[in-house]
This record gives structure tokens, C-alpha cells and sequence, in this order.
């Protein structure tokens, strides 16, 4: 799910540093020599510069690359259009204030000729749907265990940036998925892939499992064919989606989608969605991994993408009795810690009322006195799935809670 922040940086080409530096006191009689290094010898073929920036991007760290024009996807406005008037953006408003930059890449900067989508590669090395069965045990989506890739992504793209400009001038914006560019459909029409039925990039080569990133550019490159639909008939993603977040294929309401309620909703999660998350604590990677398209992926070089041993399965109560700062330290440089402390243990709270285990009632009940609405809240929900309705009863006795949505859970699960 995106951010609301712009990633996003300008590199002019006369502002790049000479490879070669002036050191005339130690080099007199060399001057014409570094001179003539000096001089820009930039490449001018489109082709070749085309040529060129594939092989560069794949010694950066991205697996694949391709080139589409600006007004490539002209529907992308009213799509956009369609999906605001819904009100399907929930809690995410900042895909509504800047709609108009989004509905256009010649919107967003006019200046730009060429789009460089790039893909890197974050294939998982076992089942993520394994996790689902270890009830006590939280699961995390693949791309959240490891390092954050909007960190990564933006420091290869800036680094690609810099060799484009350096080797065939020209002026570079760069940006990953927290600005406003809807890369997936330039993804595919550059190439990639194809939106899938569940709106996620599908790429022949490594399913369901690329990270995006573009350069925006003022030079003029050979665009690439778009990649057909190879979707067919199937409707896994479909399916198997535990909250029948998919009205139609390709089109997905975030309002039920576990991502978004997990990651982007900011209080209570709807009681009639609760049971259907599981032991989802953070994001949900059902319709990805489902997609027999996966069956060609490959698992993810990058190291600093790779799962964490303390994110892979870690143990529900543990991650229960988080304080913020302990919350901090265990998520820092990871997705996860934008979410803040409060809306992850109401997520883990969820996922304890989902367990089945009594032993983590105790749990739950700790956290009544929580300083947080939303955690307490919760916590009432999990206890009133863990304890027996007398010893239920019986808590509910305690002082009336001063939040109103606090108390409407207590109602709620009394009723």
C-alpha cells in the first residue's frame, strides 16, 4: 500500500561531478590530456543509451527494465476517476488530493519523455501461506520481513539516475510506490508484466514477486511492447481471497482488502472482517502466492530484502507485550514501523482472538488498561472470543471505559 510522502529527486546533468578530477599542481604538464577526458562524451543513440541503461540497471540490483512513453495509459484517469467515487480509497486520502498528478505522468512533471520502469526481485524461499496454520504465531507479508524496500529502491534508482544523466545528460526524476505514479499499469505497459486479476503486476518470470521503481526523463527512448494478459480463465487470486475483497477480476476494494485494513485503517477493523483475518498481523499475501504463475519465480538475491529470522513467524504474545520503544527497535529500517505501535498490537489482538488458545487470554487482558482506544477495543474483541461468557461477564463489570468506541465494543460483544 503507499505513503503519503514523495520520493522523488531531481538530477540535471550539468550538475554531475567530473569523473576525472583537476589536480594541475601535481599534473601541469598533463593538462590537455585531462581535458580531454573531461569532455562530455554522452551517448546520443537512443538505441544504444537504451541498450546501455538495461545492462547498467541489472549490475544496480534491478532484474528487469523497460521503457514506456508518458501517455501510455491514457484510461488511467478515469479509473482513477471511478475508484475515488467509490470512496474504495478508505482511510488512504492522500490518493484523492493528489488524483490529479496521478492520473497522468505528464501531470506530475511535464517535462518528461521517457518513463524507466524497473523491477527487483523479492522472491520468497518457502510457502507464505505455511504461516497460516501456526495459530500462535503472527504472520507477516513476504515483502515486510525484511529490510524496507522503499529505502533500497530509492538509493538504486538515484544511483541508476546519476550514471543516466553522467552518460546521456538529460534531466531525471525517480520515485518508488509512495509517490504519485501508478506504476503497476507502466509497469505493464512497459513490459514488466500484466495486471493480474487481483491488480498486482504478474510477471512471466517472477510471478507475483517484483518491486517497483521508475525514472522519470527528458530523453527520448525506445519504448517497449506491452505484455498480454496470460491470466485466462483463472481465478485463484480470486478465490482464495479470505475477505472477498475482489467485486469483479481487476478490480479490488481496499475497504476489505487485509492489506490495507492492517497497514492503512487507523481505528476499529469491522467486526464482520475480523474472524476472516486469521493470524494476519500485517499485510496478506494469499492472492500473490496463490498465482500458479509463481511456479517460474525465483527466489530474491538482494539480501537486504531477505526475511528476518524475528519476522518469519514470530510468536503472537511476544509481539503482544510491545511497549513503543521496544516496538521501534524490533521494526527499525523494516515497512513495519510506519504503522505505529498502537495499530500493530491492534492487529496482534485480532490475531490472539482468532488463536483459539485460552493461555492468551492473559494477554488481551493486560492490555484493557492499554493508554490506546484502539488496543483496548480490541483487546474486549479477543477476550470475548478466548474466555467463557461467565468469566467474560464478570470483566465487563470493571469501570465503564472513557473512550466511546471502547465502549461500544463491550456492547457489542455482550449483545
Amino acid at each position: 500500500m503507499e505513503r503519503k510522502r514523495s520520493d522523488k529527486k531531481l538530477v540535471r546533468a550539468g550538475k554531475v561531478s567530473s569523473i576525472v578530477q583537476d589536480d594541475s599542481r601535481r599534473h601541469a604538464g598533463r593538462c590537455s590530456t585531462i581535458e580531454n577526458l573531461r569532455r562530455p562524451r554522452l551517448l546520443r543513440d537512443p538505441a544504444a543509451i537504451k541498450a546501455a541503461l538495461t545492462e547498467r540497471s541489472r549490475a544496480t540490483g534491478f532484474d528487469v527494465v523497460g521503457i514506456v512513453r508518458p501517455d501510455a495509459a491514457p484510461e488511467l484517469r478515469s479509473r482513477l476517476e471511478r475508484f475515488l467515487a467509490d470512496g474504495a480509497h478508505g482511510d488512504m486520502t492522500w490518493l484523492e488530493s493528489t488524483a490529479e498528478r496521478r492520473a497522468s505522468p505528464l501531470a506530475l512533471w511535464p517535462d518528461v519523455r521517457s518513463i524507466v520502469m524497473l523491477g527487483m526481485n523479492y522472491g520468497p524461499d518457502d510457502d507464505p501461506l505455511a504461516i497460516l496454520k501456526e495459530r500462535t504465531h503472527a504472520a507477516i507479508s513476504v515483502y515486510a520481513q525484511g529490510d524496507d524496500y522503499h529505502d533500497l529502491i530509492k538509493s538504486r534508482l538515484k544511483e541508476l539516475a546519476r550514471w543516466l544523466t553522467a552518460n546521456a545528460g538529460g534531466d531525471v526524476k525517480v520515485f518508488v510506490d509512495t509517490a504519485a505514479v501508478m506504476e503497476k499499469p507502466l509497469a505493464a505497459r512497459g513490459g514488466l508484466g500484466w495486471q493480474g486479476k487481483h491488480t498486482n503486476l504478474v510477471s512471466r518470470t517472477y510471478g507475483s514477486w517484483l518491486f517497483l521503481g521508475s525514472i522519470f526523463t527528458t530523453l527520448d527512448l525506445p519504448a517497449d511492447s506491452a505484455e498480454r494478459d496470460n491470466c485466462g480463465n483463472c481465478r485463484a487470486c480470486l478465490d482464495i481471497c479470505p475477505t472477498a475483497a475482489f467485486p469483479a477480476p481487476y478490480r479490488l476494494d481496499p475497504r476489505r482488502c487485509i492489506s490495507y485494513l492492517t497497514i492503512e485503517h487507523k481505528g476499529p477493523i469491522a467486526r464482520d472482517l475480523r474472524v476472516t483475518m486469521g493470524n494476519r498481523i500485517y499485510g496478506c499475501d494469499d492472492c500473490l502466492a496463490v498465482c500458479p504463475w509463481n511456479k517460474f519465480a525465483s527466489r530474491g538475491k538482494e539480501a537486504k530484502l531477505a526475511a528476518r529470522s524475528t519476522l518469519r513467524a514470530p510468536r503472537l504474545a511476544d509481539l503482544a507485550r510491545l511497549d513503543d520503544t521496544q516496538f521501534r527497535k524490533l521494526f527499525a529500517k523494516t515497512s513495519i514501523k510506519r504503522t505505529g505501535r498502537d495499530r500493530f498490537v491492534r492487529n496482534v489482538l485480532i490475531a490472539i482472538g482468532n488463536s483459539g488458545d485460552t493461555e492468551l487470554a492473559v494477554e488481551a487482558e493486560r492490555l484493557l488498561d492499554d493508554a490506546s482506544p484502539v488496543v483496548r477495543g480490541a483487546a474486549v474483541w479477543a477476550l470475548s472470543r478466548l474466555l467463557p461468557r461467565e468469566k467474560f461477564t464478570a470483566l465487563s463489570r470493571r469501570p465503564s471505559d472513557s473512550d466511546p468506541s471502547v465502549r461500544e465494543e463491550w456492547v457489542a460483544a455482550l449483545a
